[in-house]
């Protein structure tokens, strides 16, 4: 899909497209082992190696909407992807997340942060990842600084 046609599409289809683009960015980094998971192993890299990062997402689950600390772990994890020039999205759906970072035998409790990563030979790169950049792009232009993508189920 090129730049012109996702301009045009309408917010839904673009928000569905976008859902399955950064489906396909998790599953293609697991594939290739360029995912950090988990609040403070994503932090950890942040602060070690900030230019290894090339995408950030935040998940959240009503159950955690209360949690102050996640917030604040929120609040500081944005600010440092904006001084950084990471993209950042939040999924509204950690469980989703979780499944897809995740194997069958394993399920992360802490899939509220996910960075993906480039690898250290640079062999991998995603058509769709540069979709979620442009879109990223798009909507810091629209004032929207964290846009919200929802996951396609399963």
């Amino acid at each position: 899909m090129t730049l012109e046609e996702v301009v045009i599409q309408k917010p839904s289809e673009r928000a569905q497209c976008t859902g399955k683009a950064l489906e396909e960015v998790l599953f293609s980094a697991k594939a290739n082992d360029c995912l950090t998971i988990g609040v403070y192993e994503s932090a950890k890299v942040m602060n070690v190696d900030p230019d290894s990062v090339s995408f950030c997402v935040l998940a959240m689950d009503e159950e955690f909407e209360c949690d102050i600390a996640l917030q604040i772990h929120f609040t500081l994890i944005q600010a440092f992807c904006f001084d950084n020039d990471i993209s950042i999205v939040r999924v509204n759906d950690m469980q989703r997340l979780s499944e897809i970072v995740g194997d069958n035998a394993e399920q992360f409790e802490d899939a509220h942060c996910v960075l993906i990563t480039k690898p250290a030979e640079d062999s991998w790169e995603d058509p769709a990842l540069e979709k979620l950049h442009l879109f990223c792009e798009e909507s810091r232009s629209d004032n929207e600084w964290v846009p919200e993508i929802t996951l396609p189920e399963r």
